[in-house]
């Protein structure tokens, strides 16, 4: 009897680490930092396929949004901090609910277009200088198994896949890797934007082979995005795998660890 009893109070004392395990990784997750694994190369080539970092949860403050499901019983958002120009933030879609990551490029107020690949900010270019090329294998990423595109296309199975690469300086003076695929991508050009207030606007660093605010919404883009759908900033990578699953550690990049997210 007395070893019946003691093993019910082992599976109560197991349940009980692992509920309270459970409990301290969810407030981590909820008021520090959220894992997020790179599934796209919408980044590329500040944030690669398979780039596994966590996101700042704590620089912008907190909304329904900073909890799994979005579960957080939170109106607007507290504790927070207008985010800066050039950021890499986490957010999640203001229709599909899906979570992006992009380049946060224009504030309340600004004005935004896109002129033959050029962003045009509160009426002045935003200066781009030459800075070579980007290349990778042409093969299979990720857990999607996608190929990437190339500015040299067609590239056969093994191939060099090359994009043209040049440094963009954003105004207040951060600087950042953009790629170009297509001279005349499906938003190299766009209509006069003008953010609204309380909302933000992104764009993904691989110009030509991203989803973001250059589309609206009605339309299968992201559009403006409220403050509220900010989740985190991504401010360094932990690990990078070019495998197919990250737990493939034989395929890890190894200069990618803990490397900061310009």
């Amino acid at each position: 009897m007395a070893s019946k009893a003691g093993s019910d109070n082992g599976i109560v004392e197991t349940i009980k680490t692992v509920v309270y395990a459970l409990l301290i990784a969810g407030v981590f997750r909820t008021l520090f930092f959220q894992p997020f694994w790179i599934p796209s190369g919408s980044m590329k080539d500040t944030l690669l396929i398979g780039d596994f970092l966590f996101v700042n949860k704590m620089a912008y403050g907190y909304s329904r949004y900073s909890c799994p499901f979005a579960i957080c019983p939170i109106t607007g958002r507290i504790l927070g901090s207008e985010p800066e120009r050039g950021d890499v933030v986490v957010f999640r879609h203001p229709v599909s609910g899906a979570d992006y990551i992009k380049r946060l490029v224009a504030l309340p107020g600004d004005t935004v277009q896109m002129r033959d690949g050029v962003m045009i900010l509160n009426g002045e270019p935003v200066p781009q200088e030459p800075a070579g090329q980007f290349e990778e294998v042409f093969e299979r990423q990720g857990p999607l198994g996608t190929h990437p595109r190339c500015e040299n296309s067609p590239v056969g199975e093994g191939g060099i896949c090359v994009k043209s690469r040049f440094r963009e300086t954003l105004p207040g003076g951060r600087s950042h890797n953009i790629l170009n695929i297509d001279e005349r991508g499906a938003a190299d050009n766009t209509p006069l934007f003008t953010v609204p207030e309380g909302h933000f606007f992104f764009v993904g660093d691989n110009r030509d082979n991203s989803q973001d605010s250059r589309v609206a919404q009605a339309v299968g883009g992201v559009g403006f995005v409220p403050f509220e759908n900010l989740i985190g900033r991504a401010d360094r990578i932990v690990f990078s795998s070019a495998g197919r699953s990250m737990l493939y550690f034989w395929t890890w990049r190894s200069d990618r660890f803990f490397k900061a997210v310009e």
